[in-house]
């Protein structure tokens, strides 16, 4: 079995995890309980596609908070390169260095993939909402970046009636 096909559903309980941010900042599902959590994976900062996405997430902020919400982003990329990515696109909420890729395997997004000709082991695009009793309320299993937030949004507006 892959670990992709390990991947939670909605109904389960979340996975727990505890990951540093790019300040170092200990980041926990335990200190998300209570919230809606935006947990998405993405392969490596600074890329075309993470940029696009974590810039969504950026400009969606505000809307999300008043929904109730807050985005953690997660890639096995270290805390340097999470400050910079940080800094040089303003993010304004937290992500996450995975650097051993446990917290990716946990959630059943690490696996084999393929980028053009190119095939390799990493973290594929995907997005869990979890909710504020901790269980996966979502997943969306293939994301594209352009339009993603919106998306996320609108499910949780939905899923709080």
């Amino acid at each position: 079995m892959s670990p992709l096909d390990a991947r939670p559903v909605a109904g389960d309980v979340a996975p727990h995890f505890a990951l540093r941010d790019a300040d170092g900042v200990e980041r926990s599902l335990t200190a998300a309980a209570g919230s809606w959590l935006v947990l998405y994976f993405y392969p490596k900062d600074d890329t075309p596609g993470c940029t696009i996405e974590a810039c969504e997430f950026r400009d969606a902020e505000r809307a999300l908070q008043e929904a109730g919400a807050i985005v953690w982003g997660v890639s096995p990329d270290d805390q340097e390169s999470k400050a910079a990515f940080r800094d040089k696109f303003s993010l304004n909420f937290p992500i996450l260095a995975d650097l051993g890729h446990t917290v990716a395997e946990a959630y059943g997004v690490w696996g084999e993939r393929t980028v053009g000709e190119r095939t390799f082991t990493g973290t594929h695009r995907v997005t869990f909402l979890i909710n504020p009793s901790g269980h996966i309320a979502r997943v969306w299993g293939s994301v594209t970046p352009t339009g993603h937030a919106a998306e996320v949004l609108a499910e949780i507006t939905a899923q709080r009636g």
